[in-house]
């Protein structure tokens, strides 16, 4: 919620979509082609966004089960006049209980945005929760996370604005 109220505060618009939203993505399959409206709603907020912000915990050095099958529906969008994610501004965190699983997981997100034809953004941020990083109403509360979050939020809409303006870009 931090980097959707940066953003907000930089006049973005924003979705946010959390992980009960992805747990009712039934399981991505190609040869079906029917979608559900949660499905709908997912593809379409991709399509019309110029950036996206995408976090997911480490689990055992891997991103989340409920975040891929989200990002393989994106497969929805290969015949766009801007497929998958090409030129778009996307902000990749991870959070993880300990160091340990966070830099193989970015690498991770940074290597799937990649073949999505996404530009991630030059900061990528890992979070350890095992350290005291949010109070109780969700504000960051660690100086370090709160700025490497507005980091990753600001070169988002940024990079998300220069695209948009680029018609070369599209």
């Amino acid at each position: 919620m931090f980097a959707l109220q940066a953003a907000e505060a930089l006049g973005a618009t924003v979705r946010y979509f959390d992980g009960p939203f992805l747990a009712r993505l039934p399981i991505y399959t190609p040869e079906n082609q029917q979608r559900t409206v949660e499905q709908q709603e997912l593809v379409a907020a991709v399509r019309e966004a110029d950036g996206l912000i995408l976090v997911t915990p480490a689990y055992h050095a891997g991103i989340s089960g409920l975040l891929k099958n989200a990002i393989d529906l994106l497969e929805d969008l290969r015949n766009d006049t801007r497929p998958y994610l090409h030129n778009r501004a996307v902000g990749c965190v991870v959070n993880g209980f300990g160091w340990q699983g966070g830099g193989t997981t970015l690498v991770s997100v940074r290597t799937i945005v990649h073949a999505l034809r996404g530009w991630p953004t030059p900061i990528g941020v890992t979070l350890n929760s095992a350290e005291k990083l949010f109070d109780a109403e969700g504000a960051c509360i660690d100086v370090k996370a709160a700025t490497q979050l507005r980091l990753v939020t600001q070169q988002v809409v940024e990079f998300a604005r220069r695209f948009a303006t680029d018609t070369s870009a599209k």
